[in-house]
């Protein structure tokens, strides 16, 4: 069995962990969201694969669900007494090694796709992780506070703002320019069906969909996507501001509208989302919170043996 999922973060990281354990034998290709990458201290960093990677390599910090277990901010207070910015992102000491091998594979002509093979190779993810494109995109917001109007990246006004200044618009530049990376439209191609996890629709699945090519690809394909929002709020997170910021409720309706048909085959929402529906597209109800294990792994195999039914008609 050959399995494509995009992802994006948190959610997305620990529903992949699911899905392994519901399918331990299937092959699993994960294409990681990059729009959220942002260079610090001149060092490259990609949250999202790297949270993918750690997840699934027993290296995360299960408590936060992102960075590195047992880590220590050494560098990051020596950093700050120097008075050094930004202090309010917080790479730690373990997460530093990530990033200055990354940044100096880059600047030696490696891919992306090739640098993130690498990283991968000490963790053993169990699938096979690849960016989303190995042109540089980032994801910048267009606010209005205190400095007037203007555009930041979006992880100042994620971590720092914490969503809490309006976003007036979302913008992936780069884009319209930007290819998919090596082995992504093959993969999908090869995918027997496709899975959407429970990512930010708009800065994580939504920001994959933009690269040219790929949305298209995923279109001749069966795929089932797991709703991030539950009873009009969502599951982790601030994808409210985010689904705000387009003009779109937080509702599971709301974003399988945003994703639609062709994209969609399948779609699973919370049983308090049972009357959510979008002509051609199959909407089961099924519990949503990954609290455990075992409910993850349930999640990951209801949205399986969807896509198995699916694929089949």
């Amino acid at each position: 069995m050959r399995i494509v999922s995009l992802a994006g973060g948190i959610g997305g990281a620990r529903f992949l962990r699911g899905l392994r354990a519901a399918a331990p034998a299937a092959d699993i290709t994960v294409i990681g969201n990059t729009g959220d990458d942002i260079t610090l201290f001149g060092l490259r960093v990609c949250p999202d694969l790297d949270t993918v990677m750690y997840t699934l390599g027993g290296g995360i910090n299960e408590e936060q669900g992102w960075g590195r277990t047992a880590e220590t901010f050494t560098v990051k207070d020596e950093l700050a007494a120097y008075g050094m910015e930004p202090q309010w992102f917080g790479l730690g000491d373990r997460d530093f090694a990530t990033h200055i091998i990354r940044t100096q594979m880059l600047a030696a002509g490696y891919p992306l796709s090739q640098v993130t093979e690498a990283l991968c190779a000490r963790w053993q993810p169990g699938v096979r992780l690849l960016p989303m494109s190995d042109d540089r995109t980032e994801t910048h917001v267009v606010i209005t506070d205190e400095g007037g109007r203007r555009a930041v990246h979006f992880q100042e006004w994620w971590v720092r703002l914490r969503a809490s200044v309006p976003a007036e618009e979302i913008a992936l530049v780069g884009a319209a320019d930007a290819k998919p990376a090596p082995g992504v439209l093959d993969a999908i191609e090869a995918a027997d069906f496709v899975v959407l996890p429970p990512s930010n629709p708009v800065v994580s699945i939504g920001t994959i969909l933009q690269i040219p090519g790929i949305r298209a690809a995923l279109e001749s394909k069966t795929v089932v996507g797991v709703s991030p929002i539950i009873g009009g709020a969502p599951v982790r997170g601030m994808a409210d501001a985010c689904l705000t910021a387009i003009g779109r409720e937080t509702t599971a309706q709301a974003v399988l509208d945003l994703y639609g048909a062709p994209l969609l085959d399948g779609w699973l929402v919370a049983e308090e989302d049972a009357a959510t529906a979008h002509p051609g597209v199959t909407v089961e109800a099924r519990p949503l919170l990954m609290s455990t294990p075992e409910a993850t792994e349930a999640l990951a195999a209801a949205a399986l043996t969807l896509a198995r039914t699916l694929a089949d008609r």
